[in-house]
């Protein structure tokens, strides 16, 4: 049965702390659009205030959810218990990103985790909090973070990072500008 907070409670605080695996959900407005869903992991969450979120995005395929931001705000989290008890907690709100050369970056930069292959921070301001059961959703067993993407990053080094954001993170698949653009 689903329930609806006034915040993200102290409660639920503790239970996003324990997740290992977070998903973020983002959509154009168009109706052609094509809606985003991404696994993050990690462990670069943070929760700042009762409110308000944000993580630590790093150098990926695509730029989509950071693309849906600046159109339109919109971005949904969801937290999933893989483990004992089941629950599922979204959190729904209005966010925007922040760059590495923005007048806010180090507001959050000393929040979150130095990775390699940082592009940018998701900033959210959340406006509705809801569990669900979660009964469904299948037990599985944490056995770590894979170091793939920081091995990725760490190899092409700043420069190769830079370049690689300029070909592949400026413009998302339905041709919607990201902040990263240069133009």
């Amino acid at each position: 049965m689903a329930k609806v907070f006034d915040c993200i409670t102290e409660e639920l605080q503790e239970f996003i702390a324990h997740q290992h695996i977070f998903f973020v959900g983002s959509a154009p407005l168009t109706a052609t659009g094509h809606v985003n869903l991404s696994p993050k992991g990690l462990e670069c969450f943070r929760i700042l205030s009762a409110h308000r979120v944000a993580y630590l995005d790093l150098t990926g395929s695509g730029n989509e959810t950071s693309a849906h931001l600046q159109e339109n705000g919109r971005i949904t989290f969801m937290f999933c218990a893989f483990e004992e008890p089941p629950r599922i907690l979204r959190l729904y709100g209005q966010g925007y990103t922040v760059l590495p050369d923005s007048p806010d970056w180090n507001d959050f930069d000393s929040l979150l985790p130095q990775i390699p292959g940082t592009r940018q921070i998701i900033v959210a301001d959340i406006e509705r909090v809801q569990t669900s059961c979660g009964m469904g959703v299948p037990l599985y067993e944490y056995q770590g973070q894979r170091q793939s993407l920081v091995n990725w990053a760490s190899k092409k080094g700043k420069q190769g990072i830079q370049e690689y954001q300029q070909q592949k993170n400026i413009i998302s698949i339905d041709g919607l500008s990201t902040p990263l653009h240069k133009s």
